[in-house]
């Protein structure tokens, strides 16, 4: 039951000890399948354009950005978004090669919130372990931080963003609708989280799930994730 104050009105749980966490630093993030580094234009630029030029257009479709024309216009974008002052990009590496990026976004130190977004995979990262594992890799080290609530949003027509939140253990907290918009169009918002109470138990699956015994021998998975 909530706690109720002097006054005799329903108030929140305390938060005794509780500290604001800090940033995520920009340093790379080493899995068993993929290596998450800070991402550059000069840097990643090149290999990420050669990668998605194998990807449909279709990829775009929910993001603010993109497709993109050239290299210089790809690592422009790139140099861009590591400019916003609450987002920590990441390219994700697989084999040396990078294949596809995404970023924390509205870094909340103050209140302890952070967000995973701006997902850009190539066709042959989604649907892996190791995208799974790069997920996780980000939930995980949020929650290491001091984070106590991690969120996922995407355009609420967006089915396999919110297939994917759904599978990675994201409650779904409502849609704001006419929240934004971009590239000409309406953007209702789909809501999810994970809270820091949420965490042990996801951890343990994720770990289940990434697990060799639950692979066999061609890399199929035995068991699905069960977040919940």
């Amino acid at each position: 039951m909530p706690a109720r104050n002097e006054f005799g009105q329903l108030v929140g749980d305390e938060l005794p000890g509780w500290v604001a966490p800090p940033r995520p630093p920009a340093e790379n993030i080493t899995g068993r399948h993929v290596r998450l580094e800070p991402l550059e234009g000069d840097r990643h630029g090149g290999a990420l354009f050669d990668a998605f030029t194998q990807a449909p257009d279709s990829l775009w479709t929910y993001m603010p950005f993109g497709p993109f024309a050239s290299v210089e216009q790809l690592a422009t974008t790139i140099d861009l978004v590591r400019g916003y002052p609450t987002w920590q990009p990441f390219a994700v590496v697989v084999d040396d090669l990078p294949v596809g990026f995404l970023s924390y976004l509205r870094i909340d130190p103050p209140n302890g919130s952070i967000e995973i977004g701006s997902i850009a995979f190539h066709p042959d990262l989604q649907r892996t372990t190791a995208a799974t594992e790069t997920l996780y890799l980000l939930i995980k080290l949020s929650f290491e931080l001091g984070y106590r609530r991690c969120e996922w949003k995407c355009d609420d027509l967006n089915l396999p963003s919110r297939a994917a939140a759904e599978r990675l253990g994201f409650v779904y907290e409502g849609t704001f609708r006419q929240a934004t918009h971009y590239k000409g169009r309406n953007r209702d918002t789909a809501w999810y989280a994970i809270i820091d109470t949420d965490w042990p138990a996801l951890d343990q699956s994720f770990r289940t799930w990434l697990d060799d015994d639950n692979f066999d021998e061609a890399g199929h998975q035995l068991a699905p994730l069960r977040p919940r």
